[in-house]
Parts: C-alpha cells; sequence; structure tokens
C-alpha cells in the first residue's frame, strides 16, 4: 500500500500541483497562532502542552480515520493515505523556484536570478555571483527535497496509515513556526517544538543522506558526512540538516557552503563537500541526485512489498 500510494500521489502531483500555502500553510498558521495565544505565558511547558495538542491531535485524527476507513474498506483506506500524503509532501513545493533559478543562469539573467532566490530563501541576494547563486539554490534544493519528500517519505513507511507523514509534517511545521522565533518568552515557548522535531527527524535525516550516497559518489558521500556535517550552523544548533548537505555534496562532488554576501554582509559559513565550484550544470546534476534517491526509494518499497507477501 505504501508503494502505491507514493506513486499516486507522485502522479498527482504533476497532473495538479497542490496550493501548499492556501491549503496547507495557511490554516497550520492560524492554528499556530491561536495556539500561542491561549497557551504561551512565557514557559517551555506551555509549548510542550501546545504542541501535544496540535501535532498530537492531528496525528490522532490521521490515524483514526485511517482505522475507521480500514474497517470499512481497505479501499478507502488507501484513499486517505493518498490524500494525507499528498498534503504532507510534494515535489512542487519547491521545484518551481530552483527550476526558474537554472533556466535564468543559462540565459544569463543574473538579476532574475538573484532575485527568484530572494524570494526563496527569504533574505536579499544582489551582491551574489552566478557560482555562488547555484550553490545556495543546491543546498536549498537539497534540504527542501529532504524536508518535503525524503523526510515526510520515511515517516510514513515507519509508522502506520498516514501517521508518520503527518507527524513529520505537523512537527516541521511547528517546529520552524515556534521554535525559530527571537524573543524570550516565545522562545522558551518554542523550546520544545525544536527538540521534538530533531528526535522524530533523527533518523529520517541519516536515511536521506544514505540515499544521497548509495545513488552518487558513495565514497565522497561517507567522507564529507563524517568529517564535515557537524561543522554546519544548523548541525550544531540541533537541525542537523548538515548530514544531507554534506552527503549531497560529496555525492555530486560539488563544493557547498563557504562565506558569500548577503544584504552587504559576509556571511561566514563552513566549506563543505569536495570537487569543484557549483555551476548550472552541477544544479541539473543536483535534479538527477533527487530522482535517483527517489527511485531508489520506490525499488526498496517494492521489494519489501514483495517480500511481505511472499512471507504470507
Amino acid at each position: 500500500m505504501t508503494l502505491f500510494s507514493l506513486l499516486a500521489v507522485l502522479l498527482i502531483e504533476q497532473l495538479r500541483p497542490l496550493p501548499y500555502r492556501r491549503v496547507v500553510h495557511e490554516p497550520l498558521t492560524r492554528l499556530a497562532g491561536f495556539l500561542e495565544r491561549l497557551f504561551n505565558a512565557g514557559e517551555r511547558n506551555h509549548g510542550q502542552i501546545a504542541w501535544l495538542i496540535a501535532v498530537g491531535g492531528m496525528v490522532l485524527i490521521a490515524g483514526g480515520v485511517y482505522a475507521v476507513l480500514h474497517s470499512l474498506n481497505p479501499l478507502l483506506a488507501w484513499c486517505w493515505n493518498v490524500l494525507v500524503l499528498y498534503l504532507t509532501m510534494g515535489f512542487r513545493q519547491f521545484s518551481h523556484y530552483y527550476t526558474d533559478i537554472q533556466l535564468a543562469l543559462r540565459m544569463e539573467d543574473l538579476p532574475h536570478a538573484r532575485k527568484l532566490l530572494g524570494e526563496w530563501r527569504g533574505r536579499r541576494c544582489d551582491d551574489l555571483s552566478p557560482s555562488a547563486i547555484a550553490r545556495l539554490a543546491i543546498e536549498e534544493a537539497l534540504s527542501a527535497s529532504h524536508r518535503h519528500v525524503f523526510g515526510v517519505l520515511a515517516c510514513f513507511a515507519l509508522l502506520p496509515g498516514p501517521c508518520g507523514a503527518m507527524l513529520y509534517r505537523a512537527a516541521a511545521f511547528f517546529a520552524d513556526t515556534w521554535g525559530k522565533q527571537n524573543d524570550t518568552e516565545t522562545g522558551r515557548f518554542g523550546k520544545f517544538s525544536q527538540q521534538a522535531f530533531a528526535v522524530i527527524d533523527w533518523l529520517p535525516l541519516r536515511i536521506t543522506a544514505a540515499g544521497f550516497a548509495i545513488v552518487g559518489n558513495f565514497e565522497d558521500a561517507v567522507y564529507c558526512w563524517r568529517t564535515q556535517a557537524n561543522k554546519w550552523p544548523d548541525s550544531l544548533s540541533g537541525s542537523g540538516i548538515g548530514i544531507v548537505l554534506a552527503s549531497g555534496a560529496g555525492a555530486l562532488g560539488v563544493r557547498l557552503g563557504m562565506p558569500v554576501v548577503e544584504a552587504g554582509e559576509i556571511a561566514d559559513r563552513a566549506e563543505i563537500g569536495t570537487g569543484d565550484e557549483a555551476d548550472v550544470e552541477f544544479m541539473q546534476s543536483a535534479v538527477g541526485l533527487v530522482w535517483r534517491a527517489l527511485l531508489l526509494w520506490l525499488l526498496l518499497l517494492l521489494l519489501l512489498g514483495f517480500a511481505n507477501m511472499v512471507g504470507s
């Protein structure tokens, strides 16, 4: 069922991309704001209660509906799986920026490429060179492919029904919404959401990194993973995305990270990866890496499904 659910969602998304901001992001933003106003009194345990109500409630609803539908007809349960997976994962939530940036670089339209990258990252990118644009776009794409595809898929495959997909997407959203605010009171309120997502994402991060290593340059990917991942700032703060970026950079044979000029200031970032500087050709190679990793997932799910049929 997992394999066919994934295939159905990939097909539906290609035919009718999900308007993620209107259908998912805006309702969750309103829910987050309501719960924060209701529970936030500046303490960590208040954030824990709000997180359990929000994330736990959404997972229970997803699992409960699945159980009821499965008791009526397994086909209805499968349709519910497809719907939840469609709402919680997808390439189209980031691929349009990446594709447009790649096209702008090929057309040597640097102002447009900088504008698109700035919109995607939420920061001004007026002074970036073509190599820096490609480098940052690859980093964003590898990170987004984990957060919107492979992380969701890993939890979906590990937990029953649609519970894993709902858990991952909801936990990631509330970690971003509550856990990354700067004021002291809200920071304590959002601390638990960050810690909970770090625990949930621990295994999916490593599954994604391993997938990139298997379908790319395995030796360099593992070397970069082992020696460079902990140098990435997000890894030091607990998100761990440096594992995915280091493995992906090594698998591609490209250098990522490194200092960049953003909004007139130099952002000091560690260098990860090995090989040549990023360019538009490496952007295309990154697309191939992500699709090969997805095909690896499909193959593994097919083999697991076949083994389950033989065992039963």
